[in-house]
């Protein structure tokens, strides 16, 4: 805008100088005139006619070679203002697409997203959004072809098709595929964190704990989780480990695994009771015994009470010392008395088992002491008694299921009565 105002002040200034002079000579009455011969031929002409032709010739010429500049370039114009059509068709194209997807129309967004795509100033994002449709709607194979073209035409953005690709086999639970996508991607970018993330959740929907139990150190160092959601990995990796492991009734192996367990996650009461239930269950129970006594001790809880009850240790006697100087703290303790009958009952102190289990009646009836009791009476020849306490605890046993029944009228499954481990006959 400026270049044009400036031509046009030179060219009137100029006009104007022209124009001032011509004036001036005519009213002087000095007009000029001009002269030009060339061979035989001579040309006479007055200044004012002179100045007006080259002006005039100055001004054909300046249009001629406009013109023939114009159309010189014209092909040039036409090609830009067509690529100019073509970009705007395919943003428009594109945003079309993107709003169809979003409204979940997903063949509509499919057919607007390649329509225009190799037009498109960011194709990529056409190819991948596209592919994303395809998938919503089952086609994974047309699913597979927008993103190898996605490939294709932006090689340098393998990582971001990569992640897309495996992302939606992992949703297809395409678990093989995806993990193979990732182990390339972890070749192209290690310790990457969107890789690691979608690794994680491939193991983790695949269930394969061992391969997540290697992962935890690189979603520790790369912060791909939240503290919080680490600290629930790690608890439920390691659950998941013992659990693999008690199948096995390997010691061995579980002993193993445990020490690997890092000491924040060994502090939670539930994953001490999977493994000192696993290695009870294994036959190593006096093995844990120390520990499971220190794990009461440092939180007391029903359940390590319980698994603690379980252990057969060879030195009957001290186990139920250690046992009864817990009452000191918990002298109401409906389980701790159930316990200590049985284990008095492992000792043979029938007196003393029947008083713990009448206890423990008394704070809190439970289907095992009414059992144990029972057993307790038998062995003392009170069979009328022993009856007694037997049929007392399926009575009891029966109205908790019918209390369940009741609270659950949609046919929810229900929990065995009192979620209790009930022994049988104490040897």
């Amino acid at each position: 805008m400026k270049k044009a105002v400036i031509y046009a002040l030179i060219i009137f200034s100029i006009a104007a100088g022209v124009a001032f002079f011509v004036h001036r000579a005519l009213v002087a009455g000095e007009a000029g005139y001009v002269i030009i011969g060339y061979d035989r031929w001579v040309l006479e002409s007055s200044l004012l006619v002179m100045l007006i032709t080259l002006i005039g010739a100055f001004v054909l010429f300046y249009l001629l070679v406009r013109v023939v500049l114009q159309a010189i370039s014209l092909p040039a114009v036409m090609k830009k203002r067509s690529g100019e059509l073509r970009n705007k068709r395919s943003q428009e194209s594109l945003l079309t697409g993107l709003i169809e997807s979003a409204e979940g129309n997903w063949e509509k967004a499919e057919r607007n997203l390649i329509r225009h795509a190799a037009d498109s100033g960011a194709p990529l994002i056409n190819y991948l959004t596209a592919a994303r449709a395809a998938h919503a709607r089952g086609a994974v194979e047309q699913r597979d072809e927008y993103l190898k073209l996605a490939r294709e035409i932006a090689p340098e953005s393998e990582l971001a098709v990569g992640l897309t690709r495996a992302e939606l086999q992992l949703s297809n639970k395409q678990f093989e595929e995806a993990l193979e996508s990732l182990t390339h991607l972890n070749r192209i970018a290690p310790s990457h964190a969107a890789v690691l993330r979608l690794t994680h959740q491939a193991y983790a929907q695949m269930e394969d704990w061992e391969a997540l139990h290697r992962l935890l150190p690189d979603l520790h160092r790369s912060k791909v989780l939240m503290e919080a959601e680490v600290r629930l990995l790690e608890t439920e990796t390691y659950s998941a480990l013992i659990k693999q492991k008690s199948e096995t009734r390997n010691a061995s192996s579980l002993r193993e695994i445990w020490a690997t367990v890092p000491m924040h996650i060994r502090a939670s009461t539930g994953i001490q009771s999977l493994y000192f239930a696993a290695m009870i269950e294994a036959g190593a129970g006096e093995e844990i015994e120390d520990e499971l006594r220190r794990a009461l001790g440092e939180e007391w809880d029903e359940t390590l009470l319980v698994l603690y009850g379980c252990i057969q240790l060879s030195d009957r006697a001290k186990q139920l010392q250690h046992a009864e100087t817990w009452l000191g703290p918990h002298p109401r303790d409906a389980v701790l008395f159930r316990v200590l009958g049985k284990l008095a009952i492992r000792c043979k102190h029938w007196d003393k088992a029947r008083d713990y289990l009448e206890k423990s009646l008394d704070v809190e009836p439970s289907v095992e002491a009414y059992q144990l009791l029972g057993d307790v009476l038998h062995q003392q020849n009170d069979f009328a008694a022993a009856c007694h306490f037997y049929r007392n605890g399926l009575m009891f046993a029966s109205n908790e299921v019918v209390a369940q029944i009741e609270q659950n009228p949609a046919g929810e499954s229900v929990e065995p009565v009192g979620g209790e481990l009930v022994s049988g006959t104490a040897q």
